[in-house]
């Protein structure tokens, strides 16, 4: 079974759909989030919370969210930086 089998947001290389993409924002303060794909994660640099994507679903509930500390919130941007990863959406 290919991943798009199982949900049809994500590309064959499991990847979210980028369309989708353009429309995620952050439960909490509605603005957009970097996506990386390697870490199935999503990441809001502005509250530090990082949202998990499980079975290519992102799970965007602030109850579930894991707030990062700071050595992470540098990683998670130099990563961002070094691969080109975009915000979501423009706010």
């Amino acid at each position: 079974m290919s991943p798009d089998d199982t949900n049809p947001d994500a590309t064959p290389d499991g990847r979210l759909d980028p369309h989708l993409l353009e429309v995620l924002a952050c439960p909490e303060d509605k603005g957009p989030l970097l996506y990386f794909p390697g870490e199935q994660a999503l990441y809001n640099p502005r509250l530090r919370r990082r949202y998990a994507i499980r079975d290519g679903i992102p799970v965007l509930l602030i109850d579930e969210a894991v707030s990062v500390d700071d050595a992470e919130h540098d990683r998670l941007l130099a990563l961002a930086e070094s691969e080109g990863i975009t915000p979501t959406f423009e706010a």
